[in-house]
């Protein structure tokens, strides 16, 4: 079992920065994958960033240049540093892993956070 605590999030003004971080513990040797995911109010879940044990990384478009994925795997922590941030960026943010490649997206996930509420205001 693999247990995700995500941390850092809060409330912004458009054009601001915040860095989410997620705690990893348990049987981490067999993850592949990490990755935030986020979900605004009457929206459906999307993926934002993810990493895979290579190290590749990829974003959806609209964070691209300003969101960057990074991974402490001496402290097993996963971050996502967010910079101009823009109210579209508002929602709840998870941190999920998996075993298997970051192909799969968010059904290869077979670990989520309880997420943190990011809210960005114009």
């Amino acid at each position: 079992q693999v247990q995700l605590a995500e941390s850092g999030g809060g409330s912004v003004q458009a054009g601001g920065s915040l860095r989410l971080s997620c705690a990893v513990s348990g049987s981490t040797a067999s993850l592949n994958c990490m990755g935030w995911f986020r979900q605004a109010p009457g929206k459906e879940r999307e993926g934002v960033a993810t990493i895979d044990s290579d190290g590749s990384m990829r974003y959806r478009d609209s964070v691209k240049g300003r969101f960057t994925i990074s991974k402490d795997n001496a402290k097993n922590t996963l971050h996502l540093q967010m910079n101009s941030l823009k109210p579209e960026d508002t929602a709840m943010y998870f941190c999920a892993a998996g075993g298997w490649s970051c192909n799969a997206g968010q059904q290869g996930m077979d670990y989520w956070g309880k997420g943190t509420l990011v809210i960005i205001s114009s």
